[in-house]
């Protein structure tokens, strides 16, 4: 039996006049949380909508639950959960209001819908404020009102744009904490897109990567934060610059990132070829330890290596 892709793109291009928003952008995506990054204009807001058929593509096919998405827009969208950027909500209306009328306009019966909403409201921990105006909430407390409002409907896929923005790092980590939660207690898939690097981090097992309209990457996180091989972080008392000497005279590769050291060495030689050199230079070595990726350090590296010329 074939396995239904969450999300499947294939030579999708989207022109805004002359403004060229997505390239050629081919990927697919199985269920899961799924981080989107880029830089400011690479695209990442495009994609979301196109998900949604409030994009069309100027060319190419997007899926979602194998569903061609401009043939099948209002069946796509009864699945999809959305909450776009920004600190939008109705001031005037309670969360009980707002999160019900969201509800209704995903289907609900109104008394379904009311019920619903109680429970997603309570769900975001906003049960005790549910009765109050959305005039009167805080930043944090309106963006749980609007994670509310797309959860209402009970969605497969949750779109959220830049969900933390504006938030203090407590309002951050609790939001993270719902968004890594969402798929464990619902069910659904979420689709995160934002510019913090660490919340992808944090919250995901699959990113893309995003850039001039560009799909540079499309795959699980694991690969890009795991250890390399034959790559060390050294910290050593006193001056560096000895130890990097001997490191380089010993046929390593070595960079400086303040005082810490990121030691390439030479093939099979491994974290005692570091050791044996400090204690021939004389240097005492406070740290070594295989060298981690972040996802930050990947990101510009894949940006880096998209920007740099193809060899002829």
């Amino acid at each position: 039996m074939r396995c239904v892709a969450l999300v499947e793109l294939r030579d999708v291009e989207k022109f805004y006049g002359d403004l060229h928003a997505l390239k050629s952008v081919t990927l697919t995506l199985e269920a899961g949380r799924i981080g989107l990054l880029g830089p400011n204009g690479a695209g990442k807001s495009t994609f979301l909508k196109s998900l949604l058929g409030l994009v069309i593509p100027t060319s190419g096919t997007v899926k979602v639950f194998d569903l061609e998405v401009a043939r099948n827009p209002f069946e796509v969208r009864a699945r999809v959960g959305y909450m776009p950027e920004g600190d939008h909500v109705m001031p005037e209306l309670t969360a009980l209001e707002y999160a019900s009328f969201a509800a209704k306009l995903c289907g609900l019966p109104d008394k379904e819908a009311v019920g619903r909403a109680h429970l997603v409201l309570q769900y975001v921990g906003l049960g005790e404020a549910r009765y109050r105006k959305l005039g009167s909430y805080s930043t944090g407390m309106r963006q749980r009102a609007r994670l509310a409002q797309a959860l209402v409907g009970d969605p497969k896929l949750l779109l959220l744009d830049e969900p933390t923005s504006g938030l203090d790092p407590r309002g951050r980590d609790e939001m993270l904490a719902l968004i890594h939660d969402i798929p464990t207690r619902t069910g659904a898939s979420v689709i995160l897109s934002t510019h913090i690097l660490p919340d992808v981090e944090k919250t995901c097992d699959q990113v893309i990567v995003l850039a001039g309209g560009q799909a540079l990457y499309a795959g699980a996180l694991a690969p890009l934060i795991r250890p390399e091989e034959g790559i060390f972080e050294v910290r050593t008392k006193g001056d560096p610059a000895r130890l990097r000497t001997a490191l380089e005279l010993s046929q390593c590769i070595v960079t400086m990132q303040g005082t810490t050291l990121e030691v390439r060495v030479p093939h099979n030689g491994g974290a005692a070829h570091v050791v044996r050199v400090a204690v021939e230079a004389g240097c005492q070595l406070r740290h070594l330890a295989p060298l981690q990726h972040t996802l930050e350090r990947a990101f510009f590296e894949t940006l880096e290596k998209a920007a740099s010329p193809t060899p002829a």
